[in-house]
Parts: structure tokens; C-alpha cells; sequence
């Protein structure tokens, strides 16, 4: 009689646990930069938008969960995770052995390249560690394309910015010789605005800067969370919505 009082006690704790984990997942609170168009930057009414944005939206509907999003500069967005400032980081950051000894990762929800521009008059014909020895080069700090520079290009002036279009401002400007970031940021910046006019693509796509894709980051005790958004993605990836928002921002998918 007493062991199955006991075990009818363990279950019930089990049971009250299980439903405050589920409670919690009710609500998320996402962590983006708001400095990454077209993925995550705000418009003119103060407002988030993007595709992040949008892609966090069609996962909240199929978690059924109230979502709230915040804008948090790079160089805090791990963080102020950490810090439980909110739930996810869901801002096209790439998955990398580095962020993974502080958060764990979904699946990639895209994949994305590594490619380099330069203005259009560059006498650059190729984007070689020699080719750009003394050269000045770009990319936004604490970001995958920044320690791919300074791992492989240590013979270049390398540049950091706190954002991506700071860096691109000063390639337009003439203060860099090239910049490297994702090409899909890239080429939002190289077709859509005016500054891009002045630049192109130059050298071949480099798959070694992303080489795992780019997932939202949860802290890692938080692994019902992380599964629950895996089903998520394969949800929308699955049933077409995944494909709907991609079509918006880029004419050819990414996943």
C-alpha cells in the first residue's frame, strides 16, 4: 500500500511539472537584432519585421503560443538569453561549435553561404587569402564571416562593425576594399537599396563560412522548448507556409 502511494505521489509531481512546462512554452519571448534586412530590422513605425519575424510568427501558430518579440543589439543577443531577458534567439545565427558550449540549437530553419562583394570598379579577380593580403576588409563582429576573416585572412586589415549595414555604408563609401558576410543579407543590400548600386558579388559562394546552417538558439536546460520548435519548422517547412514566406523576400528558396 505504501509503494503505491508512493508511486501515485511521483507520478502526481510528474504530472504538475509536465503541465508548468507546457504552461511555459504558452508564452515565448524572441530575441532578435533588428539590424539584419531582410531577415530582422524595423521599420519606420518602430515596428520588427522580416523574414525572421515572420518565420517566428508561423511557428508561434503552430505552437499556439502568444509570442512577443525584443530587439537586442549582436554582440549581447547570447546574453541577454542567458540572462532570461527572453526565450529564443531566433536572428540568422548561424550554428557553430563556439555558440554551442552556451546554447543549444534547433535544426537549421535556413542555409546560407558566405560570399564576398566588392565595389564594381575592384580590380580584385579573385578573393583568395593572397589576393587580398593588404587589402581592407569587413564584416560585422561576433559574426561567422568575422572569424572566417580572421582565421583565414590574417593577411588583410580586417574591420569589425556592430552591424552589417554599417559595414556595407563604409564598402559603398570607399573605406573598404571588400566586405564578407552571408550572401543573403548581401544580395537584399546589393539589389534593393541605393548604396548597393555601387557593389557586386565577387568570388565563388563559400560554404565553409556557414558549413551548419542557421537554427534558433534556446539555453540549454530548455530542451522542451528546442523540440518543440523542431516540430514547428518541419510543420511549416511541410505544409507550404515555410515556402510562401521565403517567396517574399528572396526568389529562390534557402532552406
Amino acid at each position: 500500500m505504501k509503494i503505491a502511494k508512493i508511486l501515485l505521489a511521483a507520478a502526481a509531481v510528474l504530472a504538475v511539472g509536465a503541465g508548468a512546462a507546457q504552461a511555459e512554452i504558452k508564452k515565448i519571448r524572441i530575441g532578435t537584432e533588428g539590424a539584419y534586412p531582410p531577415f530582422n530590422s524595423v521599420d519606420s513605425s518602430g515596428k520588427l519585421v522580416g523574414f525572421d519575424i515572420e518565420i517566428g510568427e508561423a511557428l508561434c501558430a503552430k505552437l499556439k503560443a502568444e509570442c512577443t518579440f525584443v530587439a537586442q543589439d549582436w554582440d549581447g543577443i547570447i546574453p541577454a538569453l542567458l540572462a532570461k531577458k527572453y526565450d529564443v534567439i531566433l536572428a540568422s545565427m548561424s550554428i557553430t561549435d563556439e555558440r554551442k558550449e552556451k546554447v543549444s540549437f534547433t535544426i537549421p530553419y535556413y542555409l546560407t553561404p558566405g560570399n564576398f562583394i566588392a565595389p564594381k570598379d575592384t580590380k580584385l579577380t579573385a578573393i583568395t587569402p593572397d589576393a587580398l593580403k593588404g587589402k581592407t576588409i569587413g564584416a560585422q563582429s561576433s559574426t561567422t564571416g568575422a572569424t572566417y576573416l580572421e582565421d583565414k585572412y590574417k593577411g588583410s586589415d580586417i574591420k569589425l562593425y556592430p552591424t552589417q549595414d554599417e559595414a556595407n555604408a563604409d564598402l559603398a563609401a570607399g573605406r573598404l576594399d571588400a566586405v564578407l558576410a552571408d550572401k543573403f543579407v548581401l544580395y537584399e543590400w546589393l539589389e534593393k537599396s541605393a548604396d548597393g548600386k555601387c557593389c557586386k558579388f565577387i568570388g565563388a559562394d563559400l560554404a565553409d563560412v556557414n558549413p551548419d546552417g542557421t537554427g534558433i538558439a534556446v539555453r540549454k536546460e530548455d530542451n522542451e522548448l528546442r523540440e518543440a520548435l523542431n516540430k514547428a519548422i518541419k510543420e511549416i517547412q511541410a505544409d507550404g507556409t515555410y515556402a510562401k514566406i521565403n517567396a517574399k523576400y528572396f526568389p529562390f528558396p534557402i532552406n
